[in-house]
């Protein structure tokens, strides 16, 4: 009974449509379930967005064989795409082969997963017994068999809030049509929320910079549009490092691009920054926080949290799963990726020996498998799917051969710390005793409407450059 059944995957993004590819070619029925009204849905959210990888590195290799034996017409491999292109060119022709096509169901999100007349406590009959999948449609709740389960839903409905202790801060949540998550489409459809307002973007990766520097574009044209980039720590080493030397042009830009706004003085730099309070007052928010550890007052009118993504385990409540008590990974993958000691350019190759969990044949693939860390890569889940699925068949060999090549990821890599300059000068003054002290001093004043001296325009080299960015992880 049990080899009749499908295969479920959760999730119809990139990692999700890789696994779904790789059942087709081991001749293995998948079951897709999307809780969007598309492929790659959560994409489309940043569809303006251009990642830092070109082509070559976002198309999973049994999804390719797929779409050339279609006739599918492939992008450029040297070109690099958005969000919206990826779906557009790569997933969306991909979710219409009829091998996907009869096996994907659109707007159905899953709310719980368990054992066919197993509680997570029964254990006579447990590994016999197939899974049960619960989902919910525009039809009503529905529950559908399978014999293995491949969780691939992502970590993108789930943002990280405000607060460095990992809670929303108090008044968040009643500030949340002010409050933007993720990387909002500043220049675009959101542009009437952000032009010439007063704009308070919290978090120090990548999707931090996006923002920024999209917010610099919509200050070209509308210059009343003022921008506060709080650090919720104070290193830029590994965010800013790679620049030219990373093999991913386009992440180093980034990193190049942020720098150079920092040195021009159009970024107004808040670090190390901690919230503790949002008020709404009239159109507009007051975040009451931390500046290098004295307190600090900010009115803004919009706020973008970049603070990354965790996991949503609610569905997985009668799964018996283990994850590390820190990370939220499985317990032999959480070492291999710990943001504390890694970087997404020194995780190496990992499948389904790190990804197994106590509930056999159930797995957690792709961003949702690193848990809370933010070093996760689209090529890793393509590798990490391949291998469960070989296990899955029963191809044990190709299972444990995992091998992955990646570019040299000089942003998201440590690199060393720049030393302060004995001459460098707070808003035309002597060296400050401590650098923090100059940043919050030239932050008091341009909260209060005063142009400040800009701490971002201290001497290249100094440490007050190394304070304007933090780590991947902030």
């Amino acid at each position: 009974m049990m080899a009749n059944l499908p295969v479920a995957v959760i999730g119809a993004g990139p990692v999700g449509l890789a696994a779904a590819a790789h059942l087709v070619e081991r001749g293995i029925r998948p079951l897709i379930l999307e809780r969007g009204e598309s492929v790659g849905a959560a994409l489309l959210e940043w569809s303006h967005v251009r990642v830092f990888s070109p082509w070559e590195y976002n198309i999973d290799a049994a999804a390719r064989a797929l779409l050339d034996r279609s006739g599918w017409a492939a992008p450029d491999m040297r070109g690099l795409p958005t969000g919206g292109e990826i779906v557009r060119d790569y997933l969306a022709p991909l979710g219409r082969l009829p091998a996907i096509a009869a096996n994907l169901k659109l707007g159905a999100e899953v709310t719980a997963i368990t054992r066919q007349g197993h509680d997570k406590v029964a254990n006579d009959g447990r590994n016999d017994a197939p899974f049960v999948i619960r989902y919910r449609d525009a039809g009503g709740e529905h529950r559908v068999l399978a014999r293995a389960v491949i969780d691939a839903s992502g970590t993108w409905w789930r943002p990280n809030p405000i607060g460095v202790d990992g809670l929303p801060v108090p008044g968040e949540g009643a500030a949340s049509t002010r409050i933007a998550y993720g990387i909002p489409d500043v220049v675009g459809e959101a542009r009437k929320d952000y032009a010439g307002k007063r704009v308070l973007v919290i978090g120090g990766g990548h999707s931090a910079i996006n923002v920024a520097l999209a917010l610099m574009e919509l200050q070209d044209a509308a210059p009343g549009t003022e921008i506060f980039w709080a650090l919720r720590h104070a290193s830029v080493d590994r965010l800013l490092g790679g620049g030219l030397n990373d093999q991913l042009p386009e992440r180093g830009a980034l990193g190049l691009a942020a720098k150079q706004a920092m040195a021009d003085g159009r970024l107004n730099m808040l670090a190390p920054f901690a919230a503790n309070r949002i008020e709404t007052q009239g159109e507009g928010l007051v975040v009451d926080a931390h500046l290098a550890g004295k307190p600090f007052s900010l009115a803004v009118d919009r706020i973008v949290v970049t603070t990354g993504f965790r996991p949503d385990l609610s569905f997985l409540s009668e799964i018996r799963i283990a994850l590390d008590p820190a990370v939220e990974a499985p317990p032999a993958l959480a070492p291999l990726i710990d943001p504390n000691f890694h970087s997404c350019g020194t995780v190496p190759a990992h499948g389904i020996m790190e990804l197994t969990h106590p509930e056999p044949g159930f797995t957690i693939v792709g961003s949702k498998s690193y848990g809370r860390a933010p070093t996760f890569l689209m090529a890793t889940g393509y590798e990490q799917v391949r291998s469960v699925i070989a296990d899955i068949a029963g191809d044990r060999a190709a299972a444990r051969e995992v091998r992955l090549v990646l570019p040299e990821t000089g942003v998201c890599s440590a690199v060393g710390v720049v030393t302060a300059s004995e001459s460098a000068g707070c808003c035309g003054g002597p060296a400050p005793a401590n650098v923090d002290a100059c940043c919050v001093e030239d932050a008091q004043a341009k909260a209060k409407g005063a142009s400040g001296c800009g701490c971002a325009t201290a001497p290249a080299g100094t440490e007050a450059r190394k304070n304007m960015a933090a780590s991947v992880d902030a």
